[in-house]
């Protein structure tokens, strides 16, 4: 099996190298390149070809937010993945709608990054459960008197519920007894629904409205 080709940034070498090390361990990837800055990463992708990036949010030159916009700009169908601390929640929205296709924190389980590394390599979006309930908790503690409400179905909520927990299209299925392609359906459904451009932006937008607790 071809292994999934990484790109590690972050000015942090130790983590870096550490990261490193434990992925390929796994035998399912190659880190292909590292860099310890923003502006580095970005020159890097003149010549490389990742098929996944880590990408951290805080960084000495060029943060994590501009770097990703940059990044697709120079790769339009680059995926990234977010890595970051607990305290950082204010930057995850700006980063999913620069084009990040998820977080996660940085002493996440190996497991954990190996399935986040290969659903966003197949497309899907991957969230890091702490930072979700992190993010939670603090717009909980400011909810908005204007909030939107959407019509949503029984079915769609059910579904919507299983993509912010971070499930698969077929994960999704196998938990609702649905077939795959119903869940591709709703998914498409939610998007239409509230108006967002990619399952990233549904997640964030889920819980930045209260989707899930207002209908």
């Amino acid at each position: 099996m071809e292994k999934i080709k990484l790109l590690l940034v972050d000015d942090h070498k130790l983590f870096r190298n550490g990261l490193k090390i434990l992925l390929e361990n796994t035998g399912e990837f190659e880190v292909i390149g590292e860099s310890g800055s923003g502006s580095e990463f970005l020159e890097q992708l003149k010549t490389l070809h990742p098929d996944v990036v880590m990408l951290d949010i805080e960084m000495p030159d060029i943060n994590g937010i501009e770097a990703t916009k940059r990044a697709i700009a120079i790769q339009p169908d680059l995926k990234i993945i977010s890595l970051s601390m607990y305290e950082q929640d204010e930057y995850h929205y700006k980063m999913i709608n620069a084009g990040a296709k998820g977080f996660l924190v940085k002493d996440t389980e190996t497991a954990e990054v190996a399935k986040a590394i290969k659903l966003v390599h197949n497309g899907e979006t991957y969230f890091s459960s702490d930072i979700l309930l992190n993010v939670v908790k603090n717009i909980n503690k400011t909810k908005k008197e204007d909030e939107i409400k959407y019509s949503l179905s029984t079915r769609e909520k059910e579904v919507l519920e299983q993509i912010c927990n971070g499930l698969s299209n077929q994960e999704i299925a196998d938990t609702l007894f649905i077939s795959r392609r119903t869940v591709e359906k709703h998914r498409s459904n939610l998007l239409e629904k509230t108006n967002c451009k990619n399952t990233a932006n549904l997640v964030m937008f889920t819980i930045n409205n209260n989707l899930l607790d207002n209908n």
